[in-house]
C-alpha cells in the first residue's frame, strides 16, 4: 500500500456529505473510510436487539452502498478502538488519520489514547469540529469564561453567529479521491451482527441519510407551526430530527440552513433549540463531572426518599398518572419520547415520586433512539434542579394540569393506555377505581409528596 493513504474515522458523523472530516482527507490524498464497532460501548447495552445498533447498521449500509458507486468500500473492525486504529493504519501503511471531535468525557479519553498510539507509529492525526456549531472557547462571557445560564449564553451565540455572517458552509467532499478497493466483509454480504453479537431490530425510524433528508424535508412543510405545536404529543409537532442529527446522518450546517431559512416564530424556536444542543454540549466539555454528578454539587447531599418499587412502577408506566404512564409505555415500545413529556416524567420521577434523577437518566439511556449523554444529562438535571440554569426546585410540574393542557382530548393518552381508552372528556386525565376498574390507582398523592420535595430541596439551600 501506498504511505499516502489516509484514514477518516467515522463516529457520530455517520454521513460521506457535508462531513469536515472527511472532506479535508480527501484534499490531502486517497481516503480509506472506517467505523468500528466499539466493543467498550456496545458491551454496556443490555439488550442484544437494541434498535439503537439496527440505526447505525441501516446507516453504514447506506454509505457502503454510496462508497461502492466510487469502486471503494466501508473498512469496518470490531474491538476497542484503541487497538483497532493503530492496526488498520498498519494494514493499509495510512499516513494520516482524520476524524471529528466528540465531547463526551468516554470519547474524550478514547481519542487521546488513539493520539498516544498513533504518536508510537509516527502517524499523524487531525480533528474538526462538525457536530456543534461553537464550541466551548467560543461563546464566552466578557471575562472570558464559559456561560452557566443558557440566555446570556444564547444571546452571545446569537451574537456571534450573526457578526461572522455564518452563511450555510457546505463541505464538499470529492468522492472520486476515496481509496479503490474490494472489501471482502463488505457490510452488504458479510453478517457484522454475528460478529458483534446483535440481533436486527428494525428502529421506528430508519436510519441513512436518505432517510434524514426525507425527514428534514418533511419538516420544512411544519416548521412555521413548530413553535405552537412542539407541545402537543398527540400530533407531529416536532421535526423527528434527533436522532439523525445524534448519528450525524445530517449536518448540524444543514439543519442551521433550516432554521436560519426564514425569521418566523416557528423557526426562531426551532434555532433556540439547536442552541440548547450545543449549550449541552459545551456544559459536558468544560464540566465532564455532571456524567454522575450533580452540576450544583450541593444537591448531591439529597436523600431522595423513593423506593425501587417507586421506580419500577414509573419505568413500566404503571404509576397510575395517565400521561406519565403513556409517555413510559410509548418509550418503551418506540425508544421515542416527546420533549415534552420528558421534561414531565423526569420531573414526576423525582419531585413526586422522589427517586433519584440518576435513576431515571440512566434508563432513559438505555431506551432512546435519540439517546445524547449531554442533552439527556441536561435534561435531566434541569427537571431535578440540580444542574446549570436549571428550572427553581419549587416548580414542580402538576401530571393533571400538564395532562389537561397538552393532551387535552386524552388522544396520546388512550393511544397508550387502552385500559382507560373508553373515557372522555377530563375524565381521563383522572381516572377512578368506578370509572377505570382495571387501570391502576395512583402511587402517588401529588399534594403531599409536592410538599416533601419542597422540604427535600429546602433542607439543601438552608445548610
Amino acid at each position: 500500500m501506498s504511505s499516502i493513504i489516509n484514514i477518516c474515522w467515522l463516529r457520530r458523523d455517520l454521513r460521506l456529505e457535508d462531513n469536515v472530516a472527511l472532506c479535508e482527507s480527501l484534499k490531502k490524498g486517497p481516503t480509506l473510510v472506517v467505523f468500528i464497532f466499539d466493543k467498550c460501548i456496545l458491551s454496556e447495552l443490555t439488550d442484544r436487539e437494541d434498535q439503537r445498533v439496527s440505526f447505525i447498521y441501516d446507516s453504514l449500509r447506506e454509505i457502503e452502498n454510496e462508497l461502492q458507486k466510487h469502486q471503494s468500500s466501508l473498512f469496518i473492525a470490531y474491538g476497542d478502538p484503541v487497538e483497532e486504529i493503530p492496526r488498520i493504519v498498519k494494514k493499509f501503511d495510512a499516513l494520516s488519520v482524520y476524524y471529528n471531535r466528540d465531547y463526551e468525557p468516554y470519547a474524550k479519553k478514547r481519542d487521546k489514547e488513539v493520539e498516544r498510539e498513533l504518536k508510537k507509529i509516527n502517524v499523524n492525526f487531525y480533528d474538526f469540529k462538525d457536530s456543534v456549531v461553537f464550541e466551548k472557547d467560543e461563546v464566552l462571557t466578557k471575562t472570558n469564561n464559559p456561560f452557566k445560564v443558557f440566555t446570556p449564553y444564547k444571546n452571545r451565540w446569537i451574537e456571534l453567529f450573526e457578526s461572522q455572517n455564518k452563511e450555510y458552509e457546505y463541505y464538499s467532499c470529492d468522492l472520486e479521491r476515496l481509496l479503490p478497493w474490494d472489501n471482502p466483509q463488505s457490510i452488504l454480504k458479510y453478517d457484522w451482527y454475528q460478529k458483534i453479537g446483535f440481533k436486527k431490530k428494525d428502529p421506528i425510524l430508519p436510519g441513512g441519510r436518505s432517510h434524514a433528508l426525507k425527514r428534514i424535508n418533511k419538516f420544512e412543510e411544519r416548521i412555521y407551526e413548530y413553535h405552537e405545536n412542539r407541545n402537543f404529543p398527540s400530533i407531529e409537532g416536532t421535526s423527528l430530527l434527533s436522532v439523525y442529527i445524534r448519528h450525524g446522518n445530517i449536518s448540524i450546517r444543514e439543519v442551521i440552513k433550516l432554521a436560519k431559512s426564514q425569521r418566523s416564530e416557528g423557526h426562531k424556536s426551532f434555532l433556540n433549540e439547536i442552541i440548547w444542543r450545543d449549550f449541552y454540549q459545551m456544559i459536558f466539555d468544560v464540566h465532564p463531572h455532571v456524567t454522575h454528578k450533580s452540576f450544583k454539587p450541593e444537591y448531591d447531599q439529597i436523600k431522595f426518599l423513593g423506593t425501587d418499587d417507586d421506580f419500577l412502577s414509573w419505568c413500566k408506566g404503571e404509576t397510575g398518572f395517565p400521561l406519565i404512564d403513556a409517555a413510559m409505555r410509548c418509550l418503551n415500545a418506540t425508544g421515542l419520547m416527546h420533549n415534552r413529556l420528558r421534561m414531565l416524567t423526569a420531573s414526576f420521577l423525582c419531585k413526586i415520586l422522589l427517586v433519584d434523577w440518576r435513576k431515571g437518566e440512566k434508563y432513559f439511556a438505555q431506551k432512546l433512539l435519540d439517546y445524547d449523554l449531554a442533552a439527556n444529562n441536561g435534561g435531566w438535571q434541569w427537571s431535578a434542579s440540580t444542574g446549570c440554569d436549571a428550572q427553581p426546585y419549587f416548580r414542580i410540574f402538576n401530571p393533571y394540569t400538564q395532562s389537561i393542557k397538552f393532551d387535552s382530548d386524552g388522544d396520546f393518552i388512550r393511544k397508550w393506555v387502552p385500559e382507560i381508552s373508553h373515557l372522555r372528556g377530563k375524565e381521563i386525565h383522572h381516572p377512578n377505581s368506578l370509572t377505570a376498574p382495571k387501570y391502576i390507582s395512583p402511587i402517588a398523592n401529588y399534594e403531599v409528596n409536592r410538599k416533601k420535595c419542597m422540604m427535600m430541596y429546602e433542607s439543601i439551600k438552608n445548610k
